[in-house]
């Protein structure tokens, strides 16, 4: 049997198989009449982004599209998305899709009112207290894959085209108003981007679990999160119906997201410099560089894990949970190194740079240096 459930934690989530039916009626609660439906290239062609726009449509809502979003979202495909936000004088957005669909919609939303520059309110200090709040338009958020957990968070990664880093931006009013949670949306993905997106929820919780700021609700959420993934990514990826399965994977993945405001660390550290230098999918290297980075941390994290593993299903503590991570990439075919995904080291001096800037950093249990890091990096090489 499929969960469902209307759930209000952290925003007001509308969870379970066929519920996409309800956007129209999510938009009306979230005070929009005129959205604009943000997805990337990939989904738009596709019958539920033409469902989605259907239904839209038939509610009297129009039928207004927007696709410029490539998998690494940009700034020039936000200036695009914001230019056609206003030309058809929309009043909210539905950011439709896997995490760049999701973030890309966000900040459409966030930006289409603000006068400055999106980089004016990066995730540093205080910076998001810059943005006109009463500008921000309403977001109803309607997650394609189950691994980013945009649609319960409130930032967007977004990729500056000129440095190519990813850069966060951040803004409480970010948090979409209404999620629709249909893990239906997901039963088409194809089996390496279950693999992908499972396994960047699985990163998040992973690394939310391990980060050393006090945060005990986020914990328990993040050993939920991993038990999840273990226990429903292998069905979800072998039975692609398996409707149960994707209901948790899709939980899993708004649990990592909902954890990580505990810290995230160094496997983003390095991840988001990578995908912004090498376009590689973000899951897929989170989980590359998962190894690497457990025994950099495990003086400090092995007796946490130790605990855990038997909740988990995974005998051997923390050992053993460093062998499962190995053969758990290996179950869905992810490369073992970043070199087998066109990863080289002629940018190692920049990415080591770009990742001791990321604010993941300050989430990791070990403090990374350019001495650590860079041998993380030639490890995962």
């Amino acid at each position: 049997m499929s969960p469902t459930g209307n759930w209000s934690y952290p925003n007001a989530i509308r969870f379970g198989a066929g519920r996409l039916a309800e956007l129209p009626d999510a938009c009306r609660a979230a005070k929009i009449t005129r959205p604009l439906l943000v997805t990337d290239r990939g989904l738009a062609p596709l019958e539920i982004t033409k469902r989605a726009l259907d239904l839209l449509e038939g509610a009297g809502l129009g039928r207004a599209l927007f696709a410029e979003v490539d998998p690494n979202p940009n700034e020039k495909n936000l200036c695009a998305g914001v230019e056609a936000y206003r030309a058809g004088d929309h009043d909210g957005v539905v950011a439709f899709g896997g995490g760049s669909g999701l973030d890309l919609g966000k900040m459409v939303a966030f930006m289409c009112g603000q006068s400055g520059s999106v980089w004016d309110y990066e995730d540093v200090g205080d910076w998001w207290m810059r943005a006109n709040a009463d500008a921000i338009a309403p977001i109803v958020a309607v997650p394609t894959t189950a691994g980013t957990g945009s649609e319960v968070g409130r930032a967007s990664v977004i990729t500056n085209s000129e440095t190519h880093e990813k850069k966060i931006i951040f803004h409480p009013k970010v948090l979409p108003t209404v999620v629709i949670a249909d893990p239906e949306l997901t039963v088409g993905m194809p089996k390496a981007i279950t693999a992908g997106t499972g396994l960047d929820a699985f990163a998040h919780c992973v690394e939310a679990f391990s980060s050393p700021h006090y945060h005990p609700m986020s914990q328990g959420i993040a050993l939920e999160g991993m038990r999840l993934v273990i226990d429903n990514l292998p069905r979800a990826y072998d039975t692609p119906g398996d409707i149960e399965a994707r209901a948790n994977m899709m939980s899993a993945a708004a649990m990592g997201a909902v954890a990580f405001q505990k810290g995230l660390g160094a496997i983003h550290a390095m991840s988001h410099p990578i995908g912004a230098v090498f376009n590689t999918h973000h899951g897929t290297t989170n989980a590359v560089c998962m190894p690497a980075v457990l025994a950099l941390n495990a003086p400090a994290i092995r007796d946490r894990f130790d605990r855990a593993s038997p909740y988990l299903g995974i005998s051997g503590g923390f050992d053993g949970f460093r062998t499962f991570v190995s053969e758990f990439n290996d179950r869905f075919g992810i490369p073992r190194s970043l070199g087998d995904m066109g990863v080289s080291e002629a940018r190692m001096d920049d990415m080591v740079e770009m990742a001791l800037r990321d604010p993941s950093c300050g989430g990791n249990p070990v403090p990374l240096t350019v001495e650590n890091l860079r041998g993380l990096f030639q490890a995962a090489l």
